[in-house]
């Protein structure tokens, strides 16, 4: 005798499962992360008089806390250790700027000068390439294009736009020195409070890790950073000097300080010693002599002299520095330039102890989150010691 079928169970369909818990919870966490990160660049730029200045005293506050720090072990108080850590990069940039703005004005006045000195050479180059004009014209001709009058919009100088910004520029200057100057006055209370007011040891234990990284890497990349930009500056600045450019200490300034930016600011400074090179020099095989100098210095300056020195800890993803350049370009102009890279390497040292999001295995139906760094260590004992 045969059994009913659906007594036993044979043409049940299994069960259906609902959306796991996590998977929608991290699902949500993904939607939240993405609009944030949309919206994030206009609430930036609007209130940048507010977070621009907040950023940079971060930044700066992770760079010269090392320094406070020794000047405490030298039997310095913490105020007046602070303070001076503070005068100190006041000073340093004081001097680089001085160095820089006047001949860079200077340069600035010269430039129409130079671009029609650079035409008159190669003016004087194209009877070597008329049949290019030839082909040209003759495109032209096949194609009906004609030449149209321009309309030339006159913008701001370069003066009244210095009278427009001076207020905000002010302002956001003495409320990063403020903050900054306080945040490392206060640095140990922070840490400190930080470190010992968590519910268990393994939390702050991790939080005495993140902390210690944090700053061991932002420090130590701008530091060492700074000291090869210098030596670059020092290198421009003599061969400038050799070379008989005018205000070869601007130069050398200026290769300093674009040196701070990947990519972008060693093409600046290439781009400004060929107009100044072709703009001044008899011959365009002699103009392009100083930037040709420049860029063998940075080649062997990106290849060799910086990953021997930074190594593979400080390497990031040239896709993602420019990224953090153009977006932080774009929402703060050239200071945010300066400060991408710090952002992004403060960003990559706590994405890496908190946990790095798996967005291209979550959209297989794995976890969003692996969980960060494991490294809890529950039943380790070494105690926490609030620097």
């Amino acid at each position: 005798m045969a059994s009913d079928p659906t007594e036993l169970g044979e043409l049940e369909p299994p069960p259906r499962e609902g959306v796991p818990p996590t998977r929608l919870m991290s699902t949500m966490v993904l939607l939240l992360g993405v609009a944030a990160f949309l919206a994030l660049p206009f609430v930036l730029s609007v209130g940048s008089v507010v977070f621009l200045p907040l950023v940079a005293a971060i930044i700066l506050t992770i760079v010269l806390s090392p320094l406070a720090d020794r000047l405490i072990r030298l039997g310095l108080p913490n105020v007046i250790a602070s303070a001076v850590s503070l005068l100190a990069a006041i000073v340093g940039v004081t001097f680089v700027i001085l160095a820089i703005i006047q001949p860079a004005f200077e340069l600035v006045d010269q430039a129409p000068a130079l671009i029609a000195r650079i035409g008159e050479q190669f003016s004087a180059m194209r009877g070597q390439f008329s049949w290019l004009s030839d082909i040209n014209r003759a495109v032209a001709r096949i194609t009906g294009a004609t030449t149209g009058a321009q309309v030339v919009v006159a913008g701001p100088s370069v003066l009244e736009q210095v009278v427009i910004a001076t207020p905000s520029v002010v302002l956001e200057t003495l409320l990063t020195l403020l903050m900054t100057y306080f945040m490392i006055e206060a640095r140990i209370r922070m840490k400190r409070r930080l470190l010992l007011e968590r519910h268990s040891f393994g939390a702050s234990l991790r939080a005495a890790r993140v902390m210690r990284d944090v700053q061991d890497r932002v420090a130590s990349y701008i530091i060492t950073v700074a000291q090869i930009n210098l030596g670059v500056g020092v290198i421009v600045a003599l061969g400038a000097w050799a070379l008989g450019l005018t205000a070869p200490i601007m130069w050398g300034g200026l290769a300093m300080v674009l040196n701070f930016l990947p990519y972008l600011g060693p093409l600046t400074m290439t781009a400004l010693l060929g107009l100044v090179g072709l703009g001044t020099a008899d011959s365009v095989l002699v103009g392009l002599i100083p930037p040709l100098l420049f860029l063998g210095l940075h080649a062997v300056e990106a290849n060799v002299v910086t990953p021997s020195l930074l190594g593979a800890r400080f390497t990031l993803n040239p896709v993602m520095i420019l990224l953090a350049i153009s977006y932080f370009t774009w929402v703060w102009g050239v200071i945010g330039a300066l400060l991408s890279v710090p952002i992004l390497l403060t960003l990559t040292a706590l994405v890496e102890h908190l946990g790095k999001p798996n967005v291209v295995g979550f959209l297989f139906g794995e976890a969003l989150f692996d969980g960060g760094d494991a490294r809890e260590d529950e039943g380790d004992t070494t105690p926490v010691q609030a620097a």
